[in-house]
């Protein structure tokens, strides 16, 4: 090897060197940022909304009197019911999971019922009122499968309507038509945004006599004033949409 060859060699690694140093002094590259995650949708929260739907009988519509005994048909049909909700609702973990709520409901409703029946062959007339609106205060229990909610749910009914006044050849008035008993069933909802949702359900009540829901009786026309024993048990089915706050 001459000394021209070795001088290149040592130029070269001189350079390499000094090229090693230059890039151990430069700055290391940062990683990229991690992409936002996206909020996790989660029911808890305060919410109102309406719903509309059609509720029925599931009794016969007779009644039974202790005294006159039992005075069967005048079949009874349903009707339209509508109003609205205010409820609240818990959920453990964000996503998917076990969701806790209450909600109470006000209806006004659009019975249709029946005017006369039978005891034998005999007819009888019921005068009884009509429902003219309903609520309940339940509790929910169901679980989230992220903005879809399967709940069931149950607690308190009430309801009522207006007095039956009559004053024409055989006067009455009725007494208080308020009742109170239970309501349950189920539904299903969904979250179409962070606020809006909607949701279709099914009820049972049952709405017991009152305090004081007497049978009166009149021989001469025959007619029983007031509801007896009647069945006073109704489904609902029902939509609504609700606004989440």
């Amino acid at each position: 090897m001459n000394a021209r060859t070795s001088a290149a060699l040592a130029g070269a690694a001189c350079g390499c060197l000094a090229l090693a140093a230059q890039a151990a002094d430069l700055p290391r590259r940062a990683p990229p940022p991690p992409l936002p995650s996206l909020p996790v949708f989660t029911w808890t929260g305060f919410y109102a909304g309406v719903n509309a739907g059609y509720a029925f009988p599931t009794g016969s519509g007779g009644f039974t009197d202790p005294t006159y005994g039992t005075v069967t048909g005048g079949g009874r049909s349903g009707g339209f019911a509508g109003g609205g909700q205010i409820g609240y609702n818990y959920q453990f973990t964000p996503g998917s999971g076990v969701v806790v709520g209450v909600e109470a409901d006000i209806q006004g409703a659009a019975f249709a019922k029946a005017d006369a029946a039978y005891l034998g062959t005999t007819p009888y007339y019921s005068v009884r009122p009509s429902l003219d609106y309903f609520g309940t205060v339940r509790a929910r229990l169901g679980y989230a499968f992220d903005r879809v909610l399967v709940y069931g749910t149950g607690g308190f009914a009430y309801g009522g309507g207006a007095r039956a006044t009559d004053a024409g050849a055989y006067p009455y008035t009725l007494p208080s038509t308020d009742r109170t008993g239970y309501a349950g069933g189920g539904g299903i909802e969904y979250a179409f945004t962070d606020k809006l949702s909607a949701k279709v359900e099914a009820l049972y009540l049952h709405l017991g006599r009152g305090t004081n829901a007497a049978t009166y009786y009149n021989a001469s026309v025959p007619a029983f004033y007031g509801a007896g024993k009647q069945d006073s048990g109704f489904a609902v089915v029902r939509a609504g949409v609700n606004y989440r706050f």
